[in-house]
């Protein structure tokens, strides 16, 4: 399963929503004891509003969503990259997950220390590069050194990845994250050899005061924040309220939904995160109903249609005929498999499909 591991500064909110997020989906959690030093893990379910009226439709017994993992990583500080409040440990835990959602505070309280002394998140995210930069540029180099060893000795390997390394260091040099670097298709799967901290892709959580939530658009932090992560990283920031989301995991359904009403929101915070954490880590779902159960299926974007079979079981795809597939838009539309059949809606697949997400699928095999 793919981690994306919550980071950010000490007293930003991340072990607040990392509970919220835990709670609120009602997933099994297997927590570490908490301290200072190890992560706390926990598996979280993907909200997914598809799922319900399609086990409408095929009168389903249950459902079952998709599920990622997030990792409570402890707060980062200035100088973590020379080992600074035990950051080298801290940045191994980051190096284990797969991508980055980084907390930053945009909310003032005065009971509540900023570790800088003064509210500034584009200044908080900048911290955190910083040290993230500067771990990377201590690993590269370490293996541009052995690099450059093998490439003397004639290895043809070792001297396509030192020119990718090269280039790297360069760009990290600048301050900037590898994520970034101008690096062709064939590059960028050399540098996911290095494993570096700021190739990996990253999102940003801001995390505002209960009051500030329903206008949390027009919060100058918040728009800080997200003009440095589209400027900077091409990447999105959404709204959280932490305090707010632990309230809510407190709550039954039906008594949330009519608390975020009161509170002019639609929607949970926690539940767009989630969402844009799974989009993130690059992954889409498929859905398959039954009377049985209504699921949905995690699979890689770009998967194709036997891959995605593996997904249930290996021997779906050894002996993968075809994919009776429909699009879930169009199953609800015509109101039963059976309706959608007779418009033509329901198509038949082979093996070089690349499944879409929200794609509802039966998969036709034998072995």
């Amino acid at each position: 399963m793919l981690r994306a591991g919550i980071v950010g500064l000490p007293n930003v909110g991340k072990s607040t929503l990392f509970n919220a997020l835990t709670r609120t989906r009602k997933a099994e959690a297997a927590n570490y004891p908490f301290c200072t030093i190890e992560p706390n893990v926990g598996v979280v379910t993907v909200p997914d509003a598809r799922l319900e009226p399609l086990a409408k439709i095929s009168k389903s017994e249950r459902i079952v969503p998709a599920t990622i993992e997030f990792v409570d990583i402890a707060g980062l500080v200035k100088g973590a990259s020379q080992g600074e409040g035990l950051g080298n440990k801290f940045l191994q835990h980051i190096r284990e997950v797969d991508a980055i959602v980084e907390v930053v505070r945009c909310f003032e309280d005065r009971d509540v220390v900023h570790v800088a002394g003064a509210l500034d998140p584009v200044a908080d995210i900048e911290t955190i590069q910083t040290e993230l930069v500067l771990a990377d540029l201590e690993a590269l180099s370490r293996q541009k050194e052995k690099l450059e060893k093998n490439a003397k000795g004639g290895d043809k390997e070792a001297k396509e990845s030192l020119a990718v390394a090269e280039k790297l260091l360069e760009h990290l040099n600048g301050g900037r994250r590898a994520f970034t670097a101008p690096l062709s298709d064939d590059e960028k799967a050399v540098a996911r050899r290095f494993f570096l901290l700021t190739m990996k892709p990253m999102l940003f959580a801001c995390n505002v005061a209960e009051g500030e939530l329903a206008h949390a658009d027009e919060s100058p932090h918040v728009k800080a924040v997200r003009h440095f992560a589209e400027t900077h990283l091409g990447t999105e920031a959404v709204v959280v309220s932490a305090a707010i989301e632990s309230e809510l995991a407190e709550l039954p359904d039906d008594e949330a939904r009519e608390y975020l009403g009161h509170l002019g929101v639609s929607d949970s915070g926690v539940s767009s995160l989630i969402r844009a954490a799974y989009h993130l880590l690059g992954l889409r779902t498929y859905l398959t109903a039954g009377e049985k159960e209504t699921r949905a299926w995690t699979i890689h974007a770009g998967d194709t249609a036997p891959a995605a079979a593996a997904v249930i079981h290996s021997d779906f795809e050894k002996g993968f005929i075809k994919a009776e597939t429909i699009s879930y838009d169009d199953l609800i539309a015509a109101g039963t498999m059976n309706a959608a059949k007779e418009k033509g809606l329901v198509r038949q697949e082979g093996k070089d499909y690349v499944v879409r997400d929200g794609d509802v699928i039966l998969f036709k095999f034998n072995v």
